[in-house]
């Protein structure tokens, strides 16, 4: 009963894994090769083969060591390349909620 609950465990994780590396590997393909060389980060195709070897080794290769590399490198994606890149190509849907009337110095109102 034990050895089949951490089978079931160990799927989730890797599956977890598998998807999270897809996801960086859409996002990385998605975003402008000159946004990598504003924000100052590896270029495009350097994060495009190293997050499409991670999903081939999360489906081909089921090595713990291997899979726990792509791992790190999914995680740097995330959290230090994906936020430069946002903040670089103008925010997305996450910018301070402003409007299309906001100057630079906040809403714009006419003169009244």
């Amino acid at each position: 009963m034990l050895m089949t609950a951490f089978g079931g465990l160990m799927w989730l994780i890797f599956t977890a894994m598998l998807v999270l590396a897809a996801v960086a590997l859409v996002m990385a393909a998605i975003a402008r090769e000159d946004a990598y060389r504003a924000a100052d980060k590896q270029n495009k195709v350097f994060w495009l083969i190293i997050l499409g070897i991670t999903v081939a080794v999360n489906l081909l290769v089921p090595m713990l060591f291997l899979q726990l590399a792509g791992l790190v490198a999914t995680i740097v994606f995330f959290v230090d390349v994906r936020p430069a890149l946002r903040q670089v190509s103008g925010g997305g849907r996450g910018r301070r909620g402003g409007s299309s009337s906001d100057g630079p110095y906040g809403p714009y109102n006419g003169g009244r």
